[in-house]
């Protein structure tokens, strides 16, 4: 945000970690700069996460820490990671298009609103009202209908457990699984993460366009429009394609749109007659749509990687691959960031993190051999994969959890 409505308490930690800064890059007279050592200048990154909670707790209330570490550990990463592993496989392809397209609509208004209410209530209320959409999960939960299970076997829990963890390391063996999963690591961990150093630059008063609250919650909204007509197009166009075409053009121009906020931040807009505000509009929602129609693959292929007797099991453990990407690009970005000496007030090599972002990008291209060039609507593992351990009888979908929800489309 500007520095006009910067929180006092983040700008005097802010001030301190400036000044630790200085201190380790300045001498006694403040005129050489020392050499620091590689090694000591990444584990430095890697703990700073640390240092800010112990700042946190230094300067504010330690329950101000814990409501951090509870909204954004607990409910955000646990929450949010739980409902798509029990929920998200059981879906077929038209489900995962609604359920994109229910989330992109949710983001649409979340994102136009969430200024406006920020000013009106405060961050405590925005916090209050966050708590709605959860109490409807629980009351969904409550009203979901579900056969109750008799005399069920407790003392084979270990067993299914063994069974389970056998069956995944044989799956994961198997090369028709291996290799999409690897891809879709990569692709995800290849796109570097620098989101925080755009955001600063577009609040910046100096060097940005100094937007405010309410027009960063515009922008992101119209971002949100693009997601969701990514998820048209992916429905109603791309489902029927081979995911390895879908995936190429995907990745394709995930990569060159990265280079949309080069243009922005070297202003070329401006020479071109393009205002600041219409021109990161066009970037956000071009950027999202892309980015949804590349992560609507993954999930309909991830979905099809699974055995059956395992089903959501090995969905979890594929998401968990995919969240172990996300978190490589975030801290990669976050590394590429911390080398260039972009921070909250600097931004003279965030033009080089963006174009080192939008090669990376196109990496993942040369690996799509991995990806199964088949029909998407085939099965892609083996037919011993998909039938239980009892016996060769395929799976029955009245043992399969919420199966009617699958069916009923």
């Amino acid at each position: 945000m500007p520095k006009s409505k910067q929180n006092p308490v983040f700008a005097m930690m802010e001030e301190r970690e400036d000044s630790e800064t200085k201190r380790l890059h300045q001498d006694a007279g403040g005129s050489h700069v020392r050499r620091i050592n590689p090694k000591n200048g990444i584990l430095e990154m890697m703990l700073r996460p640390i240092r800010w909670l112990r700042m946190l707790s230094e300067e504010l209330h330690w329950s101000f820490v814990l409501g951090v570490v509870i909204v954004y550990g607990i409910s955000q990463g646990f929450g949010v990671g739980l409902s798509r592993v029990s929920t998200q496989y059981y879906m077929k392809d038209e489900q995962k298009s609604l359920c994109g397209m229910s989330s992109s609509i949710g983001a649409l208004l979340g994102f136009s609103l969430s200024g406006f209410f920020v000013h009106l209530v405060g961050a405590k209320g925005v916090f209050g009202l966050l708590a709605i959409p959860a109490s409807l999960v629980v009351l969904v939960g409550i009203l979901l209908r579900e056969s109750q299970v008799r005399n069920f076997a407790y003392r084979k829990v270990k067993e299914k457990i063994v069974d389970a963890s056998k069956a995944m390391w044989t799956t994961l063996k198997c090369r028709d699984v291996w290799r999409p999963c690897l891809y879709m690591y990569l692709s995800l961990a290849l796109g570097l993460h620098i989101h925080e150093g755009m955001f600063y630059w577009y609040t910046d008063a100096k060097e940005g366009p100094s937007f405010s609250q309410e027009v960063v919650g515009s922008i992101f909204s119209v971002g949100a429009v693009g997601s969701l007509f990514g998820v048209l197009l992916y429905q109603n166009f791309l489902k029927n394609h081979p995911f390895r075409d879908i995936l190429f053009w995907a990745q394709l121009l995930h990569g060159v749109s990265g280079l949309l906020d080069l243009v922005l931040v070297l202003r070329i807009n401006l020479k071109l007659g393009m205002p600041d505000y219409f021109f990161v509009v066009v970037d956000e929602a071009v950027s999202r749509m892309i980015g949804r129609i590349k992560w609507m693959p993954f999930l309909v292929l991830s979905s099809k990687l699974c055995p059956s007797g395992i089903e959501g099991t090995f969905f979890a453990l594929i998401m968990s691959i995919d969240h172990i990407g996300l978190l490589s690009s975030a801290w990669s970005g976050g590394l590429v960031l911390h080398m260039l000496n972009v921070t909250r007030t600097q931004f003279d090599n965030l033009w080089i993190a963006i174009v080192i972002r939008s090669l990376l990008r196109l990496i993942p291209i040369g690996f799509l051999f991995l990806i199964p060039r088949s029909d998407p609507n085939l099965s892609i593992l083996p037919s011993e994969m998909l039938r239980t351990k009892r016996g060769n009888d395929v799976l029955e979908p009245g043992n399969i959890e919420m199966a009617t929800l699958v069916n009923s489309i």
